[in-house]
């Protein structure tokens, strides 16, 4: 599907932008805080220490300066909604990535106040239509900004997750991005127009195959919170835990999303 086709959504690019700097900022002055003993905690990642997980969320951001270093490709041929799909076949690398990087940078606030000054230093020379030959594709800068969105929400609710007591706030407008493209995730995974998912405030799309709902209230619904939506896409939360902890509401006979979860692994 060419990407004309596949792009169903726009984002505003200056919006994004400072979405992403402004929740890594959330980020790093979390990590100001964190002692030695939080760092080596273990997270719901495998085998990632909280260390590794800041030393991966830098990296996502470096991945930007990293691509605009190389030529631009001659025309795009990806959007933002060809990323989510090769996530799982990179996870290898980038968990042998982050683990280097940790060992790397055992200054981690260095290393991160570093990303951040050179990202912001970078998307102030580029405009958002400056391609890159990323490894979805080629695609506009500000589409994949959209990405990083994914990589800093999910990673600062991971890191949530893993130390306790921590309460990394999420960018407004990060959190929206983020939303919106997973849900568009399962949009494209599961054509069709039978089955309502609702994430308010933030996202309504329709999906699944069989009868088309055209108007009053739609036969098949689904509606849950932004991040119990990005935690089950996500692999973060099975989706008969979150329905049996009401994190979750389901009706009708085509609202069972539990074979199409996770979108990414």
């Amino acid at each position: 599907m060419s990407p004309a086709k596949k792009r169903t959504r726009t984002y505003d690019p200056a919006k994004i932008r400072t979405a992403v700097l402004a929740q890594f900022g959330n980020v790093r002055a979390a990590v100001r805080t964190l002692t030695p003993e939080q760092l080596a905690l273990p997270t719901r990642l495998g085998e990632w220490t909280v260390r590794d997980l800041v030393a991966h969320t830098g990296a996502a951001l470096t991945a930007v300066g990293r691509f605009l270093d190389e030529p631009e490709p001659a025309r795009q041929d990806a959007t933002v909604l060809d990323w989510p799909s090769g996530t799982s076949a990179r996870s290898e690398a980038i968990a042998e990535l982050a683990g280097r990087l940790a060992e790397r940078n055992p200054d981690l606030d260095g290393f991160l106040a570093e990303v951040e000054r050179d990202l912001a230093e970078r998307l102030a020379e580029h405009p958002g239509t400056r391609l890159l030959a990323t490894n979805a594709g080629a695609m506009p800068l500000a589409d994949y900004l959209v990405t990083r969105t994914v990589e800093l929400v999910v990673h600062t609710d991971d890191l949530n997750a893993a130390v306790p007591g921590l309460d990394v706030a999420q960018d407004r407008q990060a959190l929206a991005a983020c939303t919106r493209l997973l849900a568009d995730t399962l949009a494209v995974k599961a054509p069709g127009g039978s089955t309502e998912v609702r994430i308010p405030p933030y996202a309504v799309v329709q999906c699944v195959e069989g009868p088309r709902h055209t108007r009053g209230t739609p036969p098949n619904v689904v509606e849950t919170d932004p991040l119990t939506w990005i935690r089950l896409a996500t692999g973060r939360l099975n989706w008969k835990d979150a329905l049996d902890a009401a994190r979750v509401s389901a009706s009708g006979e085509r609202a069972d999303l539990g074979e199409l979860l996770p979108l990414l692994a």
